[in-house]
């Protein structure tokens, strides 16, 4: 059962091994995160740019596997649309990444794991946790 969508910043945090606490989160969690292929899309694009991309392959795939792996699908689509709809009528908006991941979250009922809380609590109904020990809580 997943109850966890990482946003691409938390993963950057476990890839590159900081704070223990993030590492305590998830042994707590196990079993119960998942990755978007919006998130590994973003994560695959900064191995790219690496200077050693073989290596930074090697290790997000070895992270990769150890999660699920969600496929963006049409009901995601629809919650992403209207989430952009909604900030776009009260004069707000997030990154079109983080709209397309907030949309996949939601309609999925998970909780996105972020550093990114004030973007993210932008949009009503979706869960948010920042696992790095800021600005926990939920945006209804």
């Amino acid at each position: 059962m997943t109850d966890y969508l990482l946003d691409a910043d938390i993963c950057i945090h476990v890839l590159r091994r900081r704070g223990p606490d993030l590492r305590d989160k998830f042994a707590e969690a196990v079993g119960r995160i998942s990755m978007s292929t919006i998130t590994l899309t973003e994560l695959l694009v900064g191995v790219a740019k690496s200077q050693n991309p073989v290596l930074r392959h090697e290790e997000l795939m070895r992270f990769r596997a150890r999660l699920d792996l969600l496929d963006f699908d049409e009901q995601a689509a629809a919650h992403a649309a209207d989430i952009r709809a909604s900030l776009e009528r009260s004069g707000q908006k997030i990154g079109p990444l983080d709209t397309l991941l907030a949309g996949q979250a939601r309609s999925l009922g998970l909780t996105v794991v972020t550093a990114n809380v004030r973007e993210f609590s932008r949009v009503e109904g979706l869960l948010v946790e920042n696992w790095l020990g800021h600005g926990q809580g939920f945006h209804e």
